[in-house]
């Protein structure tokens, strides 16, 4: 170790009382696979001194009995009750903000991540601060699940130049004060590599393992891309536009504009040349203001997105409340 609290690997050095890695695994009605996954992370990082924060996202189907119960057997084992469920994206921003060790490790709750490929994960830190799992062989239905994921990676990766071939993975590796200033929202927890980017977080993604679901039910659907989709293009305009929206509503005034110039050209043509009124009356009226009402709605979401954002950080509040915890306390923001 260094003067600067850091390992020769890269890795951040942790206080002598204090873990060196937190798990963070965020769950939602996984009663049956709770003890399996208890199992597997003490089996994968025997010998390196952990911390689990399992953070109930209102689960209704018995976890939160299993995860006290849990919690009062291994006192590595810390537990957040949310009062109802807000989302993965609020789960895992509790049990980042819960966590004492200076690396952090998010992963699913339903078995299909391996809490085998952490160590090798953790290794890589010397070559990176944060080490994104890749789930190069998925075990998911195809047409519902791997090709939405495969569009929506190209799409993610195309628009924020951040390229990575799972954004949707949850097992990730970070470096702790790469995290610690990122506020999420939504379903923003899958752009977490493009936030942590703009800190200057070096990223490398490496294959992991995939394994199909066994117990319990899938919370993820074809519904969530429409909420990928509209995310993103808040990311989008946060990177690019926050600074200067004039670039961003400029260029969609000029496509109006143009939009409204081609409709008029045909509905001269129309009306001149082809000789149907209807069609070009139609034509003049509709055209422009499905237009104007599309970057209307688009507008409003993202001066929405903004405002949600400016009231929770200025007053401080957390986009979630704890009703109770095991070996943790909440902060007044959270209840």
């Amino acid at each position: 170790m260094d003067g600067n609290g850091v390992r020769p690997t890269g890795e951040p050095m942790a206080e002598p009382d204090q873990p060196h890695v937190s798990l963070v695994v965020p769950v939602y009605n996984e009663v049956d696979n709770l003890r399996p996954l208890h199992a597997a992370i003490g089996a994968a990082l025997e010998g390196i001194h952990h911390e689990v924060v399992l953070v109930n996202d209102g689960s209704t189907d018995g976890s939160d009995a299993v995860l006290s119960s849990l919690a009062d057997e291994d006192a590595r084992v810390r537990v957040v009750h949310f009062v109802r469920n807000y989302g993965q994206t609020a789960a895992l921003t509790a049990g980042i903000r819960h966590a004492q060790a200076p690396i952090i490790v998010t992963l699913d709750a339903d078995l299909q991540n391996d809490p085998a490929d952490i160590p090798a994960m953790l290794d890589k830190l010397d070559q990176a601060d944060v080490v994104c799992g890749w789930r190069k062989n998925r075990k998911d239905p195809w047409l519902s699940r791997t090709l939405p994921s495969k569009i929506a990676n190209t799409l993610i990766s195309k628009l924020s130049n951040v390229p990575l071939h799972d954004y949707g993975c949850t097992l990730r590796v970070y470096k702790r004060e790469f995290l610690e200033q990122i506020p999420l929202y939504g379903e923003m927890h899958r752009f977490i590599p493009i936030y942590v980017t703009w800190a200057g977080a070096r990223l490398l993604e490496v294959p992991v393992r995939h394994h199909p679901r066994t117990r319990g039910e899938s919370k993820y659907g074809l519904s969530r891309v429409f909420k990928v989709l509209l995310d993103l293009t808040t990311v989008k305009f946060l990177r690019d536009f926050f600074v200067t929206p004039i670039y961003f509503f400029g260029w969609l005034g000029f496509l109006l504009v143009a939009s409204g110039f081609a409709a008029g050209l045909g509905a001269i043509a129309l009306w001149t040349v082809a000789d149907q009124p209807l069609l070009a009356a139609c034509l003049t009226v509709i055209s422009p203001m499905l237009a104007i009402f599309g970057v209307v709605e688009v507008t409003l979401g993202i001066i929405a997105e903004v405002l949600i954002r400016m009231h929770y950080e200025i007053q401080g509040r957390a986009p979630y409340r704890i009703a109770s915890g095991r070996g943790i306390q909440p902060a007044p923001e959270e209840r």
